[in-house]
């Protein structure tokens, strides 16, 4: 009897740790199924955010242009872009900062060349959305190089420009923003990147506060890098 009991002990023995190992092999599975899981939400997760904000951050709507720098006039310039991206423009630029009135394109033009964002906005935008378009332009870190002004008749309630390329908008929450920000300003198709965007020769006022300077007498101090001759000096 004593060796039977011995015996059945140890049979008993033998199924507990069986059983024991089957559960820990039950657990291990599920631990490592459910860090599966979660590793694979994750990476789900992150590839989702990541499409969306490609997205949400395209700029496949960019319109592209191809005027050349350094076409310097004193005349009105007819533009093909409303507003324009390039071509010609006055021999004095638009210094960088906000306007609440639209500004002669001829000078905001220049200011593109000198590689600044200009975003112009409909009159009627709603004021909450004009404020919203200033902490944009006065928060990227590149305020030097930003205009903001209103301008009439635009084919959105926000068209944003660099020279040679422009893009409307919606919203000025739209990421888009700020993604045509960062890749164009001062970028590589400006034809004076890095060039002053106020300084002495900058225009501060507005349209209706100004019109455009009219060609200077010879004797007249004007800026070095923008003066181009009439067409009867050139003769």
């Amino acid at each position: 009897m004593t060796r039977e009991k011995a015996q059945a002990r140890r049979e008993h023995l033998q199924k507990m740790r069986a059983e024991q190992r089957r559960k820990e092999r039950r657990a291990a599975l599920l631990m490592w199924g459910a860090g599966g899981f979660v590793i694979v939400l994750l990476v789900g997760l992150v590839g989702f955010y990541l499409v969306k904000q490609a997205k949400e951050t395209s700029l496949d709507a960019v319109a592209s242009f191809k005027y050349e720098g350094g076409q310097h006039v004193w005349k009105t310039v007819s533009y093909k872009e409303t507003p324009p991206a390039g071509g010609e423009h006055n021999n004095y630029w638009q210094q960088c900062a906000v306007y609440d009135k639209p500004i002669h394109s001829e000078h905001a033009v220049h200011s593109l060349e000198h590689g600044a964002i200009w975003i112009t906005y409909r009159p009627d935008l709603p004021k909450a959305k004009v404020d919203a378009l200033k902490k944009v332009a006065t928060s990227t870190g590149q305020q030097d190089y930003m205009l903001v002004s209103p301008f009439p008749n635009l084919a959105s309630p926000i068209v944003v420009s660099s020279w040679n390329h422009q893009l409307k908008l919606d919203d000025p929450e739209d990421p888009k923003l700020g993604a045509f920000i960062k890749k164009y300003q001062n970028g590589p198709d400006t034809p004076e990147p890095g060039s002053t965007c106020g300084g002495e020769y900058a225009i501060t006022t507005t349209a209706d506060q100004a019109a455009l300077p009219p060609e200077p007498k010879a004797d007249q101090q004007t800026p070095m890098e923008t003066i181009s001759p009439s067409p009867t000096q050139s003769k």
